[in-house]
């Protein structure tokens, strides 16, 4: 089908007139600039297309027959018509890329649909990390394909991993780090990060990360490596010998190289902090960095994530 989009931005174009954002002064600084958004159809402009409203956007029907679902404006999420399996489907993909995940999810796009992004402002830092963001997305990676990402605390790693897999019609995340009512900072946390995720999300709380990985096919997010390399050192009375969680460890590095899922996951990077001054802080720190860097070496992707940039390693 012949989609032409004479313009992608939002409204004002992009860079934006007057806009002093970092966003806009990369593009006007490297004089570029994305008209807003005009869409034409097989020769047709949208506006004289067969079309239908629907929440959030329109049904468009092209001179072919061609259906097409189309957001309205920036933040509009198309609701599809039931039972329609769309041919293209043109989304505000820098500020709903889940919606995209909840029309998979529902059956309304499929890996025949056309996607492009509509809509684009700078809400997104650049043309270049719009193009990274849609690699995951446009269309959803097979597995098996692992990814590590490492950071620091408060790096931006675990908002990156569900960033990664937002636009997934099935994901299973994974939460090592288990709730304790003894802790209501860390389970406000917790609070924080399950709202932060689809609704559609499977959420897993569990330890025992090998057979999770194990039996578990499609897309998934584990958060994070750390907690449970910390949960399993208690488990096996591993903090006065560190070598007792070893087992663990292997049994880990070895669901990871067999697994055929597509799994994202977080870890600390402990190799730039101070050295610990505790016995058990140098314990834990040192079987982190060793398995940090078995699951590295195992991955299809490295990643470390500081102030929320992302450098591949």
């Amino acid at each position: 089908m012949d989609i032409d989009l004479q313009g992608i931005a939002g409204p004002d174009g992009w860079p934006a007139p007057g806009c002093r954002c970092a966003s806009c002064n990369r593009l006007r600084t490297a004089g570029v600039r994305y008209e807003p958004t005009t869409i034409v159809i097989e020769g047709v402009p949208l506006d004289e297309c067969s079309r239908w409203a629907v929440p959030g956007g329109h049904d468009v029907r092209s001179a072919s027959g061609r259906r097409i679902l189309v957001a309205a404006a920036a933040g509009a999420r198309p609701e599809p018509v039931a039972e329609i399996v769309y041919d293209a489907a043109l989304l505000d993909l820098v500020g709903c890329p889940d919606h995209l995940g909840r029309l998979r999810h529902a059956g309304a796009v499929t890996a025949a649909t056309e996607i492009m992004a509509v809509h684009v402002d700078h809400r997104v830092p650049s043309p270049a990390e719009l193009e990274r963001r849609l690699a995951f997305w446009l269309p959803p990676r097979e597995g098996p394909h692992r990814t590590l990402l490492l950071g620091g605390a408060r790096s931006g790693k675990s908002a990156e991993a569900e960033l990664r897999l937002m636009a997934d019609p099935y994901v299973t995340y994974v939460a090592t780090g288990m709730r304790s009512p003894d802790d209501p900072e860390w389970t406000a946390r917790i609070a924080a990060h399950r709202r932060r995720r689809p609704s559609w999300w499977q959420t897993i709380e569990t330890t025992d990360l090998a057979h999770t990985i194990e039996s578990t096919a499609g897309a998934m997010l584990i958060d994070g490596i750390g907690s449970w390399l910390a949960a399993a050192m208690g488990e096996t009375d591993a903090w006065d010998d560190p070598a007792r969680v070893i087992p663990r460890m292997d049994e880990l590095v070895g669901a990871w190289r067999a697994t055929a899922a597509r799994i994202v996951a977080v870890t600390d990077e402990v190799g730039l902090s101070l050295v610990p001054t505790t016995p058990v802080g140098r314990a834990f720190r040192d079987a982190l960095g060793h398995l940090n860097q078995r699951l590295a070496a195992e991955s299809e992707e490295a990643a470390l994530v500081v102030a929320g940039r992302v450098k591949a390693l």
